[in-house]
This record gives structure tokens, sequence and C-alpha cells, in this order.
């Protein structure tokens, strides 16, 4: 099919506030390198990333430092954001089989090759290119997974960025049937991805989340809640966890390696109660414990979700949904985190 040369969308037009999103109708169309493909995006999903990027988070010093994104390279402005994507394959580039014209695609979000060449550093998709905030967005096509499901395109973007995110934690860990695993900031996108998971990896998930919300994350496979608020300790006991999995870190970290038994596992891919923690060193050491940073996706992990999503081994959290145009107050009701699951918005 033909693509138009014009689109519309959000463009990024600098780090700070909501007012640095912008609706255009004048964007131009992306076209394919040699191993590109064109996608026509249907829905995308509203992340921490796209939020913390916006507002230079991962920067250690000021919002305009060269270190204010996730992976430390600077940004140029204006970038389309938007790291969760479902949509179609309308435009393939002289390298790739145009038998996949018409595939409908999830888009790994971690990225290994951009430009036509293989990249250095992985880069995440909407943040040092631009990704699906858009009509249409480009890819390697390595990177556009094919999928056969019954769900909808708003129900697949609750997928990519959150449940491979999830799934590469629990991989790096190494989370085996029968295992206890605990897993903080539970009935976020993130955190009720891990759940499912787990769950299905045959894992017994003890979530963290509030009162309101536990019901919910029983529903969702674990097997016991606790507020937010609880003292691990004295209601789990010590070496009582074989794996944490954290998306909060803040004060309750040292709680959190306590519970955890000699030889346990702690993986983290978060930091939304804080990113200064307090660390015992003789914690770690004495109990032999393994830490795992978790950003960059292990090659086998995107498959192996859409492989789960084909299988219906896990489903999808759709809290709310907006049209892409109102993405500020999408994002509004994100950080607000009265939500279980994802925030979508609709594109196409």
């Amino acid at each position: 099919m033909t693509t138009p040369t014009k689109m519309s969308g959000i463009v990024l037009n600098g780090h700070g506030g909501p007012e640095m999103l912008e609706w255009r109708d004048d964007i131009p169309v992306p076209t394919p390198g040699p191993r590109d493909v064109i996608i026509r995006v249907g829905a995308a999903g509203v992340n921490n990333t796209d939020v913390n990027t916006r507002t230079a988070w991962y920067s250690k010093g000021d919002a305009d430092a060269d270190d204010a994104s996730w992976s430390g390279t600077p940004l140029t402005f204006p970038r389309i954001q938007g790291a969760d994507v479902c949509g179609e394959i309308v435009a393939v580039g002289p390298n790739v089989d145009p038998s996949r014209l018409g595939e409908r695609v999830l888009i790994e979000p971690c990225i290994r090759q951009a430009n036509g060449e293989t990249l250095g550093m992985p880069w995440y998709f909407g943040s040092e290119c631009d990704g699906g905030f858009a009509q249409y967005t480009r890819v390697a096509a390595r990177h556009a997974h094919a999928i056969k499901s019954d769900l909808t395109d708003t129900e697949l973007a609750s997928f990519p960025c959150s449940y491979s995110t999830a799934e590469n934690m629990l991989t790096r860990a190494d989370v085996q049937e029968g295992e206890t695993v605990l897993v903080t900031g539970a009935s976020g996108g993130v955190g009720s991805a891990t759940v499912q998971l787990a769950q299905a990896r045959g894992a017994k998930v003890i979530a963290i989340t509030s009162a309101a919300k536990a019901a919910a994350l029983m529903d969702l496979g674990a097997i016991k809640t606790l507020d937010r608020h609880d003292d691990l300790m004295e209601t789990l006991g010590a070496s009582s966890v074989d794996v944490v999995i954290d998306l909060v870190a803040g004060p309750q970290f040292p709680g959190l390696l306590d519970v955890l038994r000699s030889g346990g596992r702690y993986a983290v891919a978060g930091a939304i109660g804080g990113a200064l923690v307090e660390l015992d060193v003789r914690t770690l050491y004495l109990k032999d414990l393994s830490f795992f940073g978790c950003t960059v996706l292990e090659p086998q992990v995107f498959a192996n979700l859409v492989g789960r999503i084909e299988r219906t081994e896990i489903r999808p959290l759709v809290a709310e949904t907006y049209p892409l145009r109102e993405i500020t107050q999408a994002q509004s009701a994100f950080t607000q985190k009265h939500h279980i699951g994802k925030i979508v918005l609709e594109v196409g």
C-alpha cells in the first residue's frame, strides 16, 4: 500500500513538564532503510520511561545534562516517544521479505539495530530513536515481532515494555518452579506483569501493594499480598524468600535483603520509591546474595514473551485508554498510580 508523506503525532520538544509535548499534523512519515519496516501504529502504551525521559529523571545532574536519557546518550529534539507499540507493517526496505507486508506486530522496545547498523549499546525505542506516539513508525525488521492473537491492538500494546521488563528480570534472576518471589510495586504495569509471569513459571508470588489493590493481585496469581508499609521481617520472617523483584527501592530496600534466604537473588528495574538506598554490605556478602540490575533485554526474552501471549498464558491489564492527542491527561493519570496494569493511547 502507499503511505502518506505526512502524519499526526506527539513530539517532545525538550526536557521539562507536559508543556514540552506538542501535537503536530505535519510530521514526515519515516521511510524504511534497507533492513527496516514501517508500521502503522494502532495503539501505544504509557510508561515510566516516557515521563522520566521528559523530566530528565535519568540525569544525575540537571535537566540539560548530556546523560538525561536511560542510556546516558544525549537526546536530540524533537523526539517522538512511545516504546509500547502494536501495529501493522505497511512498508518494507529492499532487504526485507515483502511477505511481511500486512503482518500484525509488536515492537521489541530494547533495540540492537537501527539505521542499518548493529548498535554498540542497545537503544530504547522512543528515546534514542523515534517511537510510536504517531501514526507511523520505523524500526529494524528484526525488532518487529509477528504476533497471532485475538486480542485488540490496545490490549496487545499493554505488553511490550512492562512485560518484557518483567520477563527479563525473572530470566536474569533464573526464577524456578516452586520458588518464592517477592514483588514490590506489584500493582503497576511491570509489577502486575511480574506477578503473572512468575506464576506462569510455577513460582509462588508475594505481592507488595496497597490494601485497595490486594484482591486484584490475588486474582492475578499472588498467593499473598502485603501492604507497602508492612514490616517485612515481622510479616515474612528472615530468609523466607528466594527472589526479590524490586521496582521501588527507597527506604524499604534493607528489609528486602533481610527476608532473602542465603544465596537469594535480587533483581531491580525501577526506583519509584527513591533512587538512593542504604546497603549494609555485610548482608550482601555474608548471605551470598546475587544482585541484578536489569535494563537491556536478554536476546531470548521478547520472543519468549510473544509465545506466552499467543499461548494465552498471560492476559492484558488495560486500566484506561485515551486518544493519543490526550497524552498529557494520560500521563497525569499514570503518575497518580491509582490504576492496576497499563494506560494505553489509541493511535489508529
